[in-house]
């Protein structure tokens, strides 16, 4: 089932429009946000299914911003997927401790991206 809202955190421009685009076109409505503090912001606003967290951004990182999104009441339940380009070794044990529910490495694979997306929302349930 599509439709879920989905929040995409990234400062690349075009990173961002390839993974909205490629979840719209599966059904999945989504909400952009380019920095940790408006991803806060955003995660609160409209409490999306699944947010999707870029790790490198300006300002608070990702990691700071999917702490602070855990440390509300509101958005805690959240699933937090890191959706990063950074992927040397010790990289996935650092996101998992840090509290991540998982991994997407960028760049996406278009092919395999909406249905990394959907097993991470069906995890949720």
């Amino acid at each position: 089932m599509a439709n879920e809202l989905i929040l995409i955190v990234e400062d690349n421009e075009k990173n961002l429009k390839l993974a909205r685009d490629v979840l719209r076109f599966h059904g999945y409505r989504t909400v952009e946000a380019t920095d940790g503090e408006s991803a806060i912001t955003m995660s609160l606003e409209h409490l999306p299914a699944l947010i999707l967290m870029d790790i490198q951004l300006p300002g608070i990182d990702g990691i700071v911003a999917m702490k602070r999104i855990r440390a509300d009441a509101r958005t805690k339940h959240i699933p937090t997927v890191a959706l990063t380009a950074s992927v040397m070794s010790g990289d996935r044990e650092r996101f998992n401790e840090a509290g991540f529910d998982g991994f997407i490495a960028k760049p996406i694979e278009v092919k395999n991206f909406p249905g990394q997306v959907r097993a991470y929302l069906d995890a949720k349930q």
